[in-house]
């Protein structure tokens, strides 16, 4: 028992991974709980938030850190699958890798260094996430699981996470249902909106790609 204790929490890279992990499972845990006692399955306890991202197979041509973290997000199948179970995946297997390396690199020996296996690990995981997620693909597909409706966002309001203006492509959160969701948007007139602003989602691309939105009208903007 106590090696096992020993392997989990040393050398460093191992004790990351643990503790990381178990946050997740700890989440997974609160949300069985509450989610079986209070007959609500979207639990946000302590700001831990389930974090869901729509059309994030969406190929923007805009550019940016959006079109990219979309792009990393449809490789592991984030989408088709709930983000939140996909990220659990993706931390179970960095945890395996990270423990197994430990004991095949005897990477006690490399000290504090020992957290930049975390690179390569983390790399490797993303990979065999992409292929470990395949067979939830059809689960969820038949569980009904295809996303949020564009038509069920429409008319809520927004947090800009990024500034846009003309033609650029930003992104935005809301929070739907108690999950906090990641979308495109771009403004509705060009006129520039800030990071951090408020924004009103009034429509969805044609394309559905992103979303239309205009800031939105409070005491605290007016002032």
């Amino acid at each position: 028992m106590a090696n096992i204790v020993e392997l989990l929490f040393n050398p460093l890279s191992n004790a990351i991974m643990t503790v990381t992990t178990g946050v997740t499972v700890i989440y997974w845990i609160f949300n069985l709980i509450f989610g079986s006692v209070l007959g609500d399955g979207d639990l946000d306890a302590d700001g831990i938030d389930t974090d869901v991202d729509v059309d994030t197979d969406a190929d923007l041509d805009h550019g940016g850190d959006s079109s990219t973290w979309d792009k990393l997000l449809s490789f592991v199948n984030v989408g088709k699958v709930p983000f939140m179970i996909v990220l659990s995946v993706f931390k179970l297997i960095a945890w395996i890798i990270t423990l197994a390396s430990s004991i095949v690199l005897n990477l006690v020996t490399w000290g504090w260094m020992s957290v930049f296996i975390l690179l390569p690990v983390i790399f490797v995981a993303f990979i065999i996430t992409r292929f470990a997620t395949k067979p939830l693909i059809k689960l969820y597909h038949a569980m009904g699981y295809n996303g949020e409706e564009a038509q069920d966002l429409l008319g809520r309001n927004a947090r800009m996470l990024s500034s846009i203006s003309g033609d650029t492509i930003g992104f935005a959160e809301l929070k739907v249902q108690g999950d906090v969701m990641r979308i495109n948007v771009k403004s509705k007139t060009g006129e520039a909106i800030r990071f951090d602003a408020d924004v009103m989602i009034m429509d969805e691309s044609p394309d559905k790609k992103y979303y239309i939105v205009v800031p939105e009208v409070n005491l605290a903007n007016i002032v």
